[in-house]
């Protein structure tokens, strides 16, 4: 595995034959997340015998551990197909950019940290974009795969560029079909006894703060270990998680909807 801020890895023949590629062929990277998207692309690429030279996952720390278990698994399988495998950081790790870094406001003031990230403030979104341009900034040609679904009709028009080309379209899969694969070829995202799509619309960063209502439920109801995580963040931040309510508001709002 190759560590991109650390030049790191664990595989000297596979770095050293990709190193080989940079200034020859065009190189085809797989953009994977291990949300059900992307590695329902991820799978059907390789069922399907596409190249694939690399496979790239950037890691901001704040994933579920079923993502991370997955990773893990998907590795053992790209180790036998001779895939490269590289994971991105951040410049900083995130809860420093979350509560510490400087932030120089518009109006003169200065904040420490940028707080939740979701909504119009999508700081960690900004940065893993930012972190996979410059990683792929060191290729001549590449084609890189995106894991979006063909009934994203708008996230897809957002992403089109000549770089890019979105399998899960030329296969004809919607979201739905993306998770019924996954779950067919052995695949699911399981944390603590509960698999988190049967509760979760999206399975995001834990502390992403476009997490619905509902969402947030099921978090207080079934993970209370990240539930207990998003009190503690919350303890940090006066801004609140969703518009109207912090985190401790909505603890109160869940006891008195009872079950």
């Amino acid at each position: 595995m190759e560590l991109f801020d650390k030049d790191t890895l664990t595989n000297e023949d596979k770095k050293l034959d990709l190193k080989k590629k940079l200034t020859g062929d065009k190189i085809y990277i797989a953009s994977v997340s291990f949300g059900k998207d992307s590695l329902a692309m991820l799978l059907k690429l390789i069922e399907n015998n596409y190249k694939i030279d690399e496979v790239i996952f950037y890691d901001n720390g704040m994933e579920f551990n079923a993502i991370y278990n997955l990773r893990d698994k998907i590795k053992n399988l790209l180790d036998e197909k001779n895939i490269q495998f590289t994971e991105l950081k951040p410049r900083n790790p995130f809860l420093y950019d979350m509560f510490e870094r400087t932030v120089n406001k518009r109006n003169g003031s200065i904040q420490y940290g940028y707080s939740w990230c979701g909504g119009i403030c999508r700081w960690g979104t900004s940065e893993k974009i930012r972190t996979i341009e410059n990683y792929l900034k060191k290729y001549d040609e590449y084609i890189e795969y995106v894991g979006i679904a063909i009934d994203e009709t708008k996230r897809l028009e957002k992403e089109r560029k000549r770089t890019k080309t979105f399998p899960l379209v030329d296969f004809n899969m919607s979201e739905k079909d993306c998770l019924e694969y996954c779950y067919q070829q052995g695949y699911n995202w399981n944390e603590d006894g509960i698999e988190l799509y049967d509760i979760l619309d999206r399975v995001s960063c834990w502390c992403c703060g476009n997490k619905n209502l509902k969402e947030l439920y099921n978090y207080y109801k079934y993970l209370p270990k990240y539930w207990n995580k998003l009190k503690e963040l919350q303890s940090k931040t006066d801004r609140k998680f969703k518009k109207n309510y912090d985190i401790f508001e909505l603890e109160t709002k869940f006891k008195n909807k009872g079950d």
